[in-house]
């Protein structure tokens, strides 16, 4: 049999969340980011569509944003070719989340496609998260 085959990389790692669409009550999908070498967070990409379950668990371990979040004043859009934004709650970013990823990136290392989370990780902390880096040229 001839013909082409298309596998999907995926792979398993850790993100902090640093905002949430939908309200702080009951997020609907999870903004992520890490910490680049300079100890600035940067978003990396954000998860599918979480489950009500999912989203209720979630809930409990995030916490408003106090001032300072260094995403302030940022906009994030809707999609790939949108021109929409998203409406975020900022949150502290405190929480660890063990994402499910597509390898793929862009230029500036952000995950093209939706992250799927597999869970919290409460016994994480920011700092034992990877570094953001940029994807090999």
């Amino acid at each position: 049999m001839r013909g082409w085959r298309k596998y999907k990389v995926r792979e398993t790692t850790e993100a902090i969340v640093g905002a949430v669409t939908g309200s702080l009550a009951a997020p609907s999908s999870l903004l992520l980011g890490r910490y680049d070498n300079d100890g600035c967070l940067q978003y990396t990409g954000r998860t599918t569509t979480l489950a009500q379950t999912v989203s209720s668990r979630v809930a409990e371990l995030l916490a408003p944003a106090q001032r300072g979040h260094p995403w302030r004043g940022w906009s994030f859009s809707a999609g790939w070719g949108s021109r929409g934004t998203l409406n975020v709650t900022l949150v502290e970013p405190e929480l660890v989340v063990e994402v499910g990823i597509d390898v793929a990136r862009d230029a500036s290392g952000r995950w093209r496609h939706p992250a799927v989370l597999h869970r919290a990780r409460p016994d994480l902390s920011p700092a034992d998260v990877p570094h953001m880096t940029s994807p090999p040229r």
